[in-house]
């Protein structure tokens, strides 16, 4: 086969990864925004690695959250938010400034993430971390293979959707 051909196709395979690598973010934040007592945490762990590790980085997230390693070990913390009454009674992540590189059958992506939680006592929270990630294929999937959180900033907020009108300028002729 000759060399440009098989660039191409190189190009195309690292598309295609990045593309799979993106679903598997989306399903593990879909999954984490409905965290609740009927959640499917074997859905979720399977998300990871076998030998997985999961963890909060700097000062505030490596204390609040710490660090789990392997499959089963991060399954059990996410259990911990799934007892009744549920951590989160609403819980949103989005997702921003996207980086992914792709090499072999390794590959690492970065991201800013805005979360919005109200939880189960009632307290609103908004939380943004930047997410290092990397993930290795096993058995055809990628998989994430060490996720870090680490904050950038948190506050407590008292009102998600408040009646207030918008403040949008006059509009001419009114």
């Amino acid at each position: 086969m000759n060399q440009p051909l098989q660039t191409l196709e190189q190009r195309i395979a690292d598309l295609e990864n990045a593309q799979a690598i993106r679903a598997c973010m989306n399903l593990y934040m879909r999954l984490c925004d409905e965290l609740g007592v009927s959640s499917p945490l074997d859905e979720l762990a399977g998300l990871f690695t076998a030998k997985a590790v999961w963890e909060g980085k700097g000062s505030k997230y490596k204390d609040a959250f710490g660090g789990y390693r392997g499959r089963v070990a991060i399954r059990e913390m996410f259990a911990s938010y799934t007892v009744e009454p549920a951590h989160f009674a609403l819980n949103v992540h989005f997702l921003t400034s996207e980086l992914i590189e792709v090499q072999g059958g390794r590959a690492s992506g970065s991201w800013v993430m805005l979360q919005t939680s109200t939880f189960a006592s009632g307290a609103s929270h908004l939380n943004s971390a930047r997410l290092s990630v990397t993930f290795e294929q096993e058995q055809g999937r990628w998989l994430i293979a060490h996720f870090q959180t680490e904050n950038l900033f948190s506050r407590p907020v008292s009102l998600w959707n408040h009646s207030a009108q918008l403040p949008v300028p006059h509009k001419p002729g009114k």
